[in-house]
């Protein structure tokens, strides 16, 4: 189990670190919001803790925020910001809890515990049998929820990215150029430079191909363009 923690106090970030991972959780510390955002968009967690008074453009509630754009991720803010105010803001955002410093350790841990195992519980009510999901061997695309996964690990993608995946997924075994996918994707009118599929293709790749994948998902096929291998 993967946990964010999002504070620029090192003491305290460090503190709740040493504990979380006593109970067997990994942690990931960034000290401002647009670090935090970075590290979120690059892997997938179970769980974020985050402060609300933060350096720099971005507190804490503008990350969860752009967070609640993408992610239904269980996130927890722990703040000195006591007010009843503050935590009607947060809670508003979709934060599913609220913990005012000082808190008790024994307390985060608890919580963390809860929000994980809750949301275990919702995300594997549904049988994927009973929702819109698509498998390739190790990749499952759930339509209903937008989420892509690799051997069960959740991987993010942008927009586009999604985009190409699903018109990839939808059109198995068929080359396509670099112009036809960029007029399927992003439409003949728009204005850009197909050199973007090749990098559009790259990132998915890179999300896609882990070392227990032996065999590629997307194959080049040079001198024409790309293909989506089904099998």
């Amino acid at each position: 189990m993967d946990i964010l923690i999002i504070e620029d106090d090192a003491s305290i970030a460090e503190l709740e670190k040493t504990y979380l991972e006593f109970y067997g959780y990994a942690v990931d510390i960034a000290e401002t919001a647009a670090a935090g955002l970075t590290l979120f968009e690059e892997k997938t967690y179970d769980m974020v803790i985050v402060d609300v008074m933060l350096p720099g453009e971005m507190d804490g509630l503008d990350f969860c925020r752009e967070v609640r754009r993408v992610s239904d991720v269980p996130m927890m803010v722990v703040s000195a910001k006591a007010d009843d105010a503050d935590k009607i803001s947060a809670l508003g955002l979709g934060i599913d809890d609220y913990l005012t410093k000082p808190f008790n350790t024994g307390e985060l841990v608890a919580r963390v515990k809860a929000h994980i195992s809750r949301y275990e519980a919702l995300t594997s009510r549904e049988t994927p049998e009973k929702r819109n999901v698509t498998k390739v061997r190790d990749l499952a695309v759930d339509r209903d929820s937008r989420r892509v996964t690799v051997r069960g690990r959740e991987v993010r993608f942008t927009e586009k990215e999604y985009q190409l995946l699903l018109f990839f997924i939808d059109h198995p075994d068929v080359v396509f150029t670099r112009d036809q996918l960029f007029d399927h994707i992003w439409g003949m009118e728009s204005f850009g430079d197909i050199s973007t599929v090749t990098v559009h293709v790259k990132k998915i790749r890179d999300k896609l191909e882990t070392p227990e994948n032996l065999k590629p998902y997307i194959e080049t096929i040079w001198g024409v363009g790309y293909r989506f291998l089904s099998d």
